[in-house]
């Protein structure tokens, strides 16, 4: 079972609720330099951000769950994390940021901390995702949290915001 919640010095993540929709879609669905490497389109409205929100939840939270990042002291929105049990012995991810809280080493701290979670689990051996090769920033930031680049994947992934055709991927791992 995925937990309720992660904390970190900074950050609170908790599963990502309905009444997220107007925060997430102001400070980040909407935002095109944010989404440009996502696997979801933009979000035109809120109702598309409920749209999301409605599919997020409707996965059993035993092998899927989107949480909200949000600040420690004052549980401002500050971006999504979705962790996956894709596998028995591995879990993978994906996240989000919005912008205004780019360049503090947010996105790590939490990929730090719940990448240790997934590593002391029974029978876990391995956490991990893919970014697209120019999205350097996710690079940094996996590489940060002590995920290795295991390796390139030629056409793996469509990024929508930027074309229908697959791009090519680095592969990031830990393991234990």
């Amino acid at each position: 079972m995925l937990p309720e919640r992660f904390q970190t010095s900074r950050l609170i993540l908790r599963p990502i609720a309905p009444e997220d929709s107007a925060a997430i879609f102001d400070s980040y669905a909407q935002d095109s330099e944010v989404t440009r490497f996502l696997t979801w389109r933009i979000h035109r409205t809120v109702e598309d951000t409920a749209d999301y929100i409605a599919h997020c939840l409707a996965a059993p939270p035993t092998a899927s769950r989107t949480y909200v990042l949000t600040g420690r002291d004052d549980r401002v929105v500050r971006g999504g994390f979705d962790l996956r049990h894709t596998e028995a012995h591995r879990m993978e991810f994906g996240y989000v940021l919005a912008r205004r809280w780019w360049g503090q080493g947010l996105m790590t701290e939490a990929l730090t901390e719940i990448a240790g979670w997934v590593l002391r689990q029974d029978g876990v051996f391995r956490v991990g995702s893919t970014c697209d090769v120019d999205n350097i920033g996710s690079a940094r930031v996996m590489e940060k949290a002590g995920l290795a680049r295991e390796g390139l994947v030629r056409r793996w992934l469509v990024h929508p915001n930027l074309g229908e055709e697959p791009r090519d991927c680095f592969v990031y791992a830990r393991t234990r």
